[in-house]
Parts: structure tokens; sequence; C-alpha cells
């Protein structure tokens, strides 16, 4: 049992470099129950590697990771999500080829320790399931549609969806409205944060609209230079002179 005060994901330290260049530098943070940590920073501040670092992607040069207590540095990512580790990519990643709801039926099945090899067998296995994840994400009436057929932005919410069918106890989202039309930008966030207080699920995101991070984080990291700037409430941050001098002035 995880204890509510207890940190779900703790990074210590972590340090990573390529070819010689440091890029995450000695990063350490914490994402407890009810929280929504925005990471953010300038282009090349090293928030994409960190992420890596987080789920599994990659694997730090030093510094660890714990995932719900458990030490998990060095642990393959598939082996976080079954932990409870919920990731999305700041590119689509869905299976173009079949339909919504198998999407989230294959997610489902490889949560059960099955292999895609089982899916043609087992189509009808957790149809049940798919159908109240789809209802979730409002997308019950796309249900028979190919995934590629789908508008990007109801690829990204099938792609929610399918992360959400691994039952994550926590979510990371790498840059979840990235490439989406200012309304369906809201529309994602909107989802987002209502699924994340029903489920009662922490999430942690990268992003670059800083509407979107302001309107959603209860805690904001700056990373700048691969270096932690600052961790602190959005109110905090948003004031800090140094956070305006790493965004060149621009108004967050």
């Amino acid at each position: 049992m995880i204890l509510e005060t207890a940190p779900l994901l703790q990074a210590t330290r972590l340090c990573k470099s390529f070819s010689g260049f440091p890029v995450v530098k000695n990063v350490s943070f914490c994402v407890r129950h009810g929280e929504a940590v925005a990471i953010i920073g300038p282009n090349g501040a090293g928030k994409s590697t960190l992420f890596d670092l987080l789920t599994g992607i990659k694997t730090p040069d030093s510094g660890e990771v714990h995932l719900f207590g458990q030490p998990v540095t060095g642990e393959a990512s598939w082996k976080r999500v079954k932990r409870g580790l919920g990731r999305s990519f700041q590119v689509s990643s869905v299976f173009p080829s079949f339909t919504a709801q198998e999407n989230i039926q294959i997610g489902l099945l490889l949560a059960s320790g099955l292999s895609l090899t089982f899916f043609s067998k087992a189509s009808n296995r957790a149809k049940t399931q798919a159908e109240e994840i789809l209802e979730k994400v409002g997308l019950t009436s796309k249900r028979s549609v190919l995934a590629g057929e789908l508008s990007y932005g109801d690829q990204r919410t099938l792609e929610l969806a399918v992360t959400l069918s691994t039952k994550p106890q926590l979510l990371l989202l790498d840059e979840p409205t990235a490439g989406m039309a200012r309304e369906e930008s809201r529309e994602c966030l909107s989802l987002i944060k209502a699924i994340a207080s029903k489920e009662n699920i922490p999430v942690v995101f990268v992003e670059h609209d800083m509407e979107v991070v302001f309107s959603f984080a209860t805690r904001v990291i700056v990373l700048l230079a691969g270096e932690l700037l600052i961790d602190a409430e959005p109110l905090v941050v948003r004031s800090d002179s140094r956070v305006r001098d790493a965004y060149f002035g621009e108004a967050i």
C-alpha cells in the first residue's frame, strides 16, 4: 500500500550526457498524491531527456529514480508501466490500422501480460472495459473508426485512452496538447484535468503552452541548461525574475 504522504515518484541527482555534453545535471524532485507537476524550460533545457530518464526510455549516467517507493533506475520502461506508470508521447503513438476500440483493447491485453500475437484470438477480451474507457474520453461514437483516420486531436485523445487502459497510478504526459488547435488544446486539457481528478491520478507533464501550464499545474519545475532552476507553486514561478530571463523577457 502506498502512503498518501510518500512520494510516488522520486528523482535524485539525475545526470545524463551525450558525447560528453551534459544534458541533465543533478536534477532532484518528487511527485506526491494530488499533484499536477509541469516541467517547463526553453528549447534545449533537457526536458525530454529528463522525461526519458523518469520513464525508462534512457538510463541516467548517475542518480536514482524511485517509483512508488521502489528503486527503478535502469529498469525497462514496460516494467515501469506494469508498476503503474502511464506515459504518453509528444508524437501520437496509436496503431493507425486498428480501430479506436481495438487500440484500447490492445492496451488492456498488454497490461494483462499478453502479447499482440494473441490479439486476433482474444479480440473480444476486455471489450466492456474498452467501451467504458471510450465513453470516459468521449470517443464512443468513433469506436469503429481506424485510428489513422481520426483527427489529430482525436488521436491524442485515443492515446490518452490507451494510457488509461494500463490502469496507471501516475501519468506522465509529454506535451499532451502539441500540434493541436487552440480549441482542441483546451478540450484536451479539460479532459485530462477531469480524468485526473475523478480517478485521483497525479500528473507530470512537459508543456510549452504557458496557458496550459498555469491553468493546470499545482507545481512548476523549470529547467535551464539541464539544471533545475526553480521548483515551486505556479504564482511563485510566474513572478520569478530568473524564469522571465530564461524566457528572454517573454510574458509567462
